[in-house]
């Protein structure tokens, strides 16, 4: 995260980039989208982005994806081995990655191949490529590099071959630490980005080194932007408008860790684990300058029981995983239901099953997280839609779980939590906090768990309280907490935790409509699909298709209006990031077909005829993907 070099984006004029005299002019576009890629260790990801944090502060609309190896630290020059960063930059509001690739800088030819492979690589790619290999001591390395560079050219990519081992080993002996940051001087030319921004982001990503190694990078960056203006012959300039209040540029991690210390949490308890652990890193930082504390547990159920245990004894505590995590927190998440303690749980969805993709983006846990733990357990659960909303939606979840005294499960994935976008910087409000707590005498005759008849809430009995001394328990128990097993007390406290959900959908309102109020396709999402299926619908009207969007950030309880949304329009469609049945597969009917997750509560819930389509390709989904599934569908209904 970075907000130092945004908030100066406020009073700094822009200092816009000119050729030189008969040199270069930049082609003006809207839109661009530019990859990093290197072996794991040599710094594309960093490259990336800092060049999305300079982007931002010229004023820049901009998405950055991080690309995550599935292995921790994959063999050197593999084609699955491909780590760094994608970058769209816009000249307006960036709401998601976008389509294929139009420039990648490949540290080798195989991280390369990866990526055209994935299909990944627009068609007439810009590609910068590292040209060391082709004179590599080892035969088989380079006849690999010159065949690979053929067949690209074959291909009508446009292939610029950059000698970025040998012009960095001028400045550094190992070009390994220093090609990253020559790469970004290159991408701040061709983007017509200020090269003082760049100076600035480098002080700022190296501040905690020494002063030579903040100058030996700003070197590099210096030496990538003059070589780019001597030897490429195109350059870009994206318009920008400069942010007029404080931003900040952060993933959805770093967002989440804000959201939690915004909230008045005080505790987070977790283990690390794919892709959810950079929440708790920068919590690890920060968190005790304001008196909070993360606790790293032996495993998984601990942090959730720690979590528990703190709440009770009145800390309202978050504890944050991601799938196979949640798995084994379950047992003790219906501990928390049972004894109606607050807690929020995070899920930073990844690919499943078991082990399955850690570093890859799916929308897979949407049931376990409502229908999880055995019996009846109900739970709110809330998808956060932006990098924005992980901040917000832990400040909702908190307030949630100590009103209800329930579990909230706040879902997030890993496109969110590592991608990154610059947006307003939160403005502190005292409702975000919890009221102080009420340690009064509890009055004579109150009971633990004395459910009220209309809404199932009982007022919340804090340790150390005077008349306060109750039991809690795993076990089925009665108004005064004593385990009881006789069936009216069981139906009594089933129906008091059912309530609380009846109660919140109360108070929600009817999600927006992202387009016309009524039309032929509506499409439906969660998550953090948001930005692409908005993106899609503007296209798609953009050309005469009566298509819609709505977006839903509460999906237990699921808010009002949905059903009365659906049915001003003549066919519903659920966008997913989870698996469901190819209609178009052989052995595939009407009989058989699996739906998405959210498709089968949609379709449970409101008996209406709604339609899927998903992809789990690990990735995420693109809006250029979605224009095409639109008008596929909206073929359907002519």
């Amino acid at each position: 995260m970075t907000e130092i070099t945004l908030e100066k984006t406020v009073t700094e004029q822009p200092q816009r980039a000119r050729a030189a005299p008969g040199r270069k002019t930049a082609t003006v576009l809207t839109q661009h989208v530019v990859e990093v890629i290197s072996d794991s260790g040599e710094g594309a990801q960093r490259c990336g982005q800092a060049l999305g944090n300079i982007a931002a502060r010229m004023g820049n609309g901009v998405w950055t994806v991080e690309i995550i190896p599935a292995e921790i630290r994959p063999p050197a020059r593999s084609v699955a081995g491909a780590s760094g960063n994608r970058i769209r930059l816009g000249s307006g509001k960036v709401t998601n990655g976008g389509d294929e690739t139009d420039l990648v800088v490949a540290f080798n030819e195989q991280v390369l191949l990866g990526r055209v492979r994935a299909g990944e690589l627009k068609p007439g790619c810009i590609i910068l490529l590292e040209s060391m290999w082709r004179d590599d001591a080892d035969p088989k390395i380079a006849d690999s590099y010159t065949e690979t560079y053929e067949r690209l050219v074959a291909s009508g990519y446009n292939v610029y071959e950059v000698p970025m081992e040998r012009e960095c080993r001028v400045i550094v002996a190992d070009a390994r630490r220093g090609k990253n940051m020559f790469a970004l001087g290159m991408l701040c030319n061709l983007y017509s980005l200020e090269l003082q921004l760049a100076r600035e982001q480098i002080a700022l990503a190296f501040g905690k080194k020494a002063a030579s190694v903040v100058k030996t990078n700003v070197t590099l960056l210096e030496a990538g932007y003059a070589w780019a203006e001597a030897n490429l012959d195109f350059k870009y300039s994206i318009p920008a408008v400069r942010a007029t209040e404080p931003q900040l540029v952060a993933n959805g991690n770093t967002a989440l860790a804000l959201g939690v210390l915004a909230s008045g949490m005080e505790i987070c308890a977790m283990y690390p684990i794919t892709p959810a652990t950079s929440a708790s890193h920068y919590l690890s930082d920060a968190f005790e300058k304001v008196g909070g504390v993360v606790h790293q547990a032996e495993d998984e159920i601990a942090a959730c029981a720690f979590a528990i245990g703190a709440s009770y004894a009145s800390k309202c505590t978050v504890t944050i995983t991601s799938g196979p995590g949640y798995s084994l927190k379950q047992e003790a998440i219906g501990l928390a239901v049972m004894a109606e303690i607050p807690l929020v749980v995070v899920n930073v969805q990844r690919g499943g099953p078991s082990t399955g993709q850690p570093t890859k983006a799916e929308q897979g846990d949407l049931l376990t997280a409502m229908f999880g733990s055995h019996g009846d357990a109900p739970k709110v659960v809330l998808a956060a839609a932006t990098i924005e909303d992980c901040f917000y939606s832990i400040i909702t979840a908190r307030r949630i779980a100590e009103t209800f005294n329930m579990v909230v499960v706040v879902l997030s994935d890993a496109n969110l939590a590592t991608s990154q976008t610059p947006f307003p910087r939160p403005r502190f409000s005292d409702s975000w906090v919890a009221p102080p707590l009420d340690q009064s005498p509890v009055p004579p005759g109150a009971k633990p768990y004395d459910w009220d008849a209309a809404t199932g809430l009982a007022r919340r009995f804090i340790p150390g309280q005077p008349n306060g001394m109750h039991t809690v328990t795993g076990l089925a128990h009665d108004r005064l907490s004593h385990v009881a097993y006789d069936s009216d007390s069981n139906e009594q406290s089933l129906r008091a935790r059912s309530l609380k959900l009846a109660a919140l959908a109360k108070t929600l309102q009817a999600p927006p409509l992202f387009g016309g109020d009524e039309g032929d396709l509506l499409l439906i999402g969660w998550g953090s699909t948001k930005g692409t299926i908005e993106e899609a619908v503007e296209r798609a009207r953009s050309e005469g298709v009566k298509a819609s969007s709505m977006h839903l950030r509460f999906l237990q309880p699921l808010p009002p209006g949905i059903k009365e949304a659906m049915s001003r329009f003549r066919k519903v469609m659920t966008i997913e990031g989870n698996w469901s049945d190819n209609p178009e597969d052989e052995i595939i009917d009407e009989t058989n077909r699996r739906y998405s997750a959210l498709a089968m509560l949609l379709r449970a819930r409101y008996l209406v005829d709604v339609d899927c389509w998903s992809q789990v390709r690990g990735a995420p989904i693109k809006p250029g993907t979605l224009c095409q599934v639109i008008s596929e569908k909206i073929a359907t209904l002519r």
